[in-house]
């Protein structure tokens, strides 16, 4: 096996280890309290047990030694749980060894040696301690682990998940065609199971594994077959064991030259005398198999030794429902002896379980690479799919025309032929009129020369004109004429034909094609809990270092999302919890006196709505105080008639943004302003939004909301300035046309009646502004409405009317990021390709309408955003608005003057997190004339080498000129030689840092200049 193969495996089971590490935690949060789950001890047991087989397996020796430290751990807590004082230390100890496995898994993963220092200084004091307060679990401890509890056999359950999952492991290793370390496997698969077989006081099944390694190594070169043969026996062993038929399990596998005996021996073997009474669907699964072994190949006539060959047993998962379902079934109660084996009658596999019942599927792994890789193939599916569509509209437009041209030329072909029909006789008689009535001869001669084709000259004078038709070249050629219209019609109503099943075909395939895609999306889901699962633990955390008492409850935690939105989603949800423990949730003292439990409750709740996830997260502590908020916006320098004039929910979206806190001191969970707003920020990379909901006294609810998938999506084609623009439907409320008259100047400016409200409405074409000429959009069909529309969008349970010029209609297409160094403008993310190439720019609706309500330079025609609407339903829009540009107009500004661009970045992204407004400029000379433009920001930072201007220069002639000369300019440069630190001051830099820079002395020194301009 190559070792890029044997490193996917290792990694893989470092992977799943990782998973593991999540059912011991969630079996160790709140054993503090006594909450100690039988169910999750089970669990964490076997995962304790399953990562110390595999690390053996894989050689990942400190590993395995741990999990086999916390795996006695967890049995001593079970058996001895209700003696043991289970307090927080204890609880602690179990975490941190968690966390040791953590550790040891991720240096493990990144092929990195075991510190010898961590080892001996932290993870074995920490095993020894838990060791000192644990001990060892005694023989008598294990016998009453396997004693039956609450009603539950330890046998068939261990051989229900451990032994199912240790043999679906060895069948996905043999099913592959490599085969990686397959002897191996068996190996220690058999050595494993001969152990299990013996704390489980089963001799003949460890006999049965003691006979496979045997036989393994004494021909290692049969390894492939005695694989499936042990399966084959394995899994006959835990059939026998979930149906209670433990006296019938085999002690030997079978040899290659007893194979062909299996038939002739299988009565023999039973006790002769004896009478077996079992119910008949387990009967005749054991002597199904025993009847049917052949040698050689290892299979059986009538199924395979795959993991369905016991097709006809109940799902393993099932066997506790199906044991009591046969129980209850009218089977016959005659005994069933040895000697009546070959006269059970034949029978189909029976279905036991009910067909709601769960039933373990199998399952594969893919590298998310490939799983991205897969659906940007369907995205390019998805574009040819609508590119399909669009050429068999075409296709479907071009028959039409030419059915009009066919019918056309029916038509003169219609008056052709009765021209045709009616021209030679009338042509002969006019002739012959002018002939004289008595030449009787010369009349004949003229009708038969004229009459008859020069090729029969036998037949001339033999007929009148009247007693045959005569037909000249221009007859043949209208003849011909007409035979070529017939067939172009036949050929027309053939290629409608073909047409329709190309279209039927079409519409099967972009049905095919929708099913492929709700699939992948499906594929590319994971449960919203796989990241909630350390919620608890950092919950806990949380009550230790603040001293308050907290409790987690998650709905929907199955609730699937995709992956890319799931990773997305991880930091803002730790955030929320993290902000409504601390801002949210009183003390148990406060909480007592207020008449609240004593613990405190923080709910995640998630659904599926239409086309979109829903997360609720909230708590049940004091609410956010408005009056903080109000006083903390009069700090920052908002317009105080705004503050006056906010509503509730025009105060809640503050919190969102940059650098605003309610918090008087900086913690390590509050205080710096740096968190909502990152929220915020981290949610419109997935398309998300979210909105806050509170209560004084009784909670707050904070909403999330973020689309199904990022790949596709649903949208409406419209059109403004000659623009096409792709809309998301799942923003849209409803479309309207309106009369000219009610989208007036006067209907702009106070809005329109919608429903039984009104709301304001926006002219698009007021804020997409496209500089230089633009040819009208043009599209192969025609618009489903050509005249000027209404769009009513929703965002935030706030409706607000778009005015566009035009609308094609819905469709389904492939989201496409746009990458590059210029950024899309504001109101847009992404863009999409329609069917004939051309890409459309995809608007985010609520970043244009943020972006709308905060642009300081207002049109007249929005002018009501800025200021209170004279109608109270628009009014959280307008107010919310006008507070958003106002705190955004309160920030400090900062001009970075670099010319790399990598570094103007890094530079904003940190100065933006810190509150500070940020431009930038790509060197010196960009930066005066931006000044000189008018730009005033509060302190300059600048570098030193640039083109056409560098930091000396713009130094000098920005304090050469009066209008600037007051702005501080802070040198930030890789120089740090004192020679151009001194002629940096002296030309007039207020500071000089090199490059690499301190951080927090870097936003000291820039606070201080702020406060001593202000």
């Amino acid at each position: 096996m190559s070792k890029t193969k044997e490193l996917e495996i290792k990694l893989q089971f470092l992977d799943e280890a990782q998973a593991y590490l999540g059912d011991l935690e969630s079996a160790l949060i709140g054993i503090a309290h006594g909450q100690v789950a039988t169910d999750k001890l089970n669990a964490a047991l076997r995962a304790a047990h399953s990562i110390k087989g595999g690390a053996a397996m894989m050689g990942y020796t400190v590993l395995s030694q741990f999990a086999h430290q916390l795996e006695d751990s967890f049995k001593v807590l079970k058996v001895q749980k209700h003696q043991l004082e289970t307090d927080a230390q204890l609880e602690q100890l179990l975490l941190s060894a968690v966390d040791c496995l953590s550790q040891v898994i991720e240096w493990n993963r990144q092929q990195k040696s075991i510190e010898d220092f961590w080892l001996e200084q932290q993870a074995q004091p920490l095993f020894e301690q838990l060791h000192q307060r644990l001990g060892d679990p005694q023989a008598e401890d294990v016998a009453s682990m396997l004693s039956p509890e609450e009603g539950q056999d330890i046998v068939p359950m261990l051989f229900e998940t451990e032994v199912e999952a240790c043999l679906q492991r060895l069948e996905a290793i043999l099913a592959d065609p490599e085969q990686p370390c397959l002897s191996e496997e068996v190996m220690i698969l058999a050595q494993e199971l001969e152990g299990l077989g013996e704390m489980l006081q089963l001799p003949a099944f460890s006999a049965l594994c003691q006979s496979v390694a045997q036989q393994l190594e004494a021909t290692p070169e049969r390894y492939e077959a005695i694989a499936r043969l042990a399966i084959a026996a394995w899994r006959r062993s835990q059939a026998l064991v979930l149906t209670g038929q433990i006296a019938l399990l085999p002690t030997a596998l079978a040899k290659e030259a007893e194979v062909d005996k299996t038939v002739v021996t299988a009565e023999t073997d039973l006790p002769a005398a004896s009478t077996v009474t079992v119910p008949i669907i387990e009967l005749e699964d054991v002597i199904a198999e025993v009847d049917t072994l052949e040698s050689d190949s290892f299979e059986l006539d009538s199924f395979e030794f795959q993991s369905s060959e016991f097709s006809d047993l109940p799902e393993f998962s099932d066997f506790s429902e199906a044991s009591e379902k046969l129980e209850a079934s009218d089977f016959s109660k005659s005994p069933v002896t040895a000697h009546n084996f070959s006269a059970l009658p034949t029978r189909e596999p029976a279905t036991v379980a009910d067909d709601d019942d769960e039933v373990p599927e199998s399952t594969v792994r893919v590298s998310v690479k490939r799983l991205n890789a897969l659906n940007d193939l369907m995205g390019e599916l998805t574009i040819e799919r609508n590119s399909l569509t669009l050429n068999l509209n075409r296709l479907r437009s071009l028959l039409d025309m030419l059915k009009q041209r066919v019918q056309t030329l029916e038509a003169a072909n219609n008056h052709l032929r009765s021209t045709y029909d009616q021209g030679t006789p009338q042509e002969h008689l006019s002739a012959l009129a002018h002939l004289p009535a008595s030449d009787s001869s010369a009349r004949l001669s003229w009708a038969s020369s004229a009459a008859l084709p020069q090729s029969s000259p036998a037949f001339k004078g033999a007929f009148d004109v009247l007693e045959m038709d005569s037909y000249s070249d221009l007859h043949l050629l209208s003849q011909e004429m007409m035979e070529t219209i017939v067939q172009i019609q036949e050929v027309t109503s053939d290629v409608e034909l073909e047409l329709e099943e190309t279209e039927q075909t079409g519409r099967n395939f972009n049905k095919t094609g929708k099913q492929l895609q709700n699939g992948l999306t499906q594929v590319r889901m994971r449960p919203l809990g796989d990241i909630l699962e350390r919620f608890p633990r950092a919950l806990r955390e949380l009550c230790l270092q603040h001293g308050k008492e907290a409790q987690l409850k998650v709905l929907g935690g199955h609730t699937l999302v995709d992956r890319n939105i799931l990773e997305t989603l991880a930091d803002p949800l730790m955030h929320l919890l993290r902000n409504a423990f601390d801002h949210g949730l009183e003390d148990p003292q406060t909480r007592i006196a207020h008449g609240k439990p004593r613990q405190g409750l923080i709910q995640i709740r998630a659904t599926h709505r239409h086309n979109r996830t829903i997360i609720f997260l909230s708590d049940d502590g004091r609410g956010i105080s408005l009056n903080k908020i109000r006083q903390r916006a009069a700090r920052m320098g908002l317009d105080a008639d705004l503050l006056a004039a906010a509503t509730e929910q025009d105060l809640l979206s503050l919190i969102f943004e940059p650098g605003f806190s309610t918090s008087t001191e900086v913690t390590d969970l509050s205080g710096r302003g740096v968190g909502m707003d990152v929220v915020r920020s981290n949610l419109k990379q997935v398309r998300g939004e979210i909105s806050v909901a509170t209560e004084a006294g009784q909670g707050t609810t904070f909403t999330l909301s973020v689309p199904l998938t990022l790949s596709v999506a649903r949208i409406l084609l419209a059109e403004s300035q000659n623009m096409a623009l792709a809309i998301p439907t799942d923003a849209l409320e409803e479309i309207l046309v309106l009369p000219p008259e009610a989208i007036s100047a006067a209907a702009l400016a106070d809005g329109f009646t919608w429903g039984n409200r009104r709301i304001p409405l926006l002219q698009l074409a007021d804020w997409l502004t496209f500089n230089g000429p633009r040819p009208a959009y043009k599209l192969e069909t025609p618009p489903a409405i050509d005249a000027l529309t209404v769009l009513v969008v929703n965002h935030g349970g706030h409706c607000v009317g778009l005015q566009v010029e035009r609308c094609w209609g819905e469709q389904e297409v492939a989201i496409r990021r746009v990458e590059g160094d210029l950024p899309l403008p504001p109101g847009f993310s992404n863009c999409t390709i329609l069917g004939d190439g051309r890409v459309v720019p995809l608007l985010s609706i609520p970043e244009l309408l943020y972006w709308i309500s905060s642009n300081q330079q207002l049109p007249s025609a929005a002018a009501q955003l800025a200021a209170p609407l004279s109608y109270s339903p628009a009014a959280p829009l307008s107010h919310s608005a006008a507070l958003a540009a106002s705190a955004a107009r309160s920030r400090p500004s900062l001009l970075i003057v670099d010319d790399s661009i990598n570094v103007r970045r890094f530079l904003a992204l940190t100065l933006e997190k810190a509150g500070y407004r940020v431009e930038q400029a790509r060197d010196g000379q960009d930066a005066l004339d931006k000044l000189l433009a008018g730009l005033a920001p509060q302190v300059v930072i600048c570098d030193i080498e640039m083109p056409r201007l560098d930091g000396f220069g713009f130094l000098a002639k920005a304090k050469a000129d009066d209008s600037l000369r007051d702005i501080p300019v802070i040198m930030l440069t890789s120089r740090s030689g004192q020679k151009h630190r001194q002629l940096a001051l002296s030309l007039g830099a207020t500071a000089y840092f090199s490059k690499p820079y301190n951080e927090q002395i870097l936003l000291q020194t820039l606070d201080q200049l702020i406060h001593l301009t202000a």
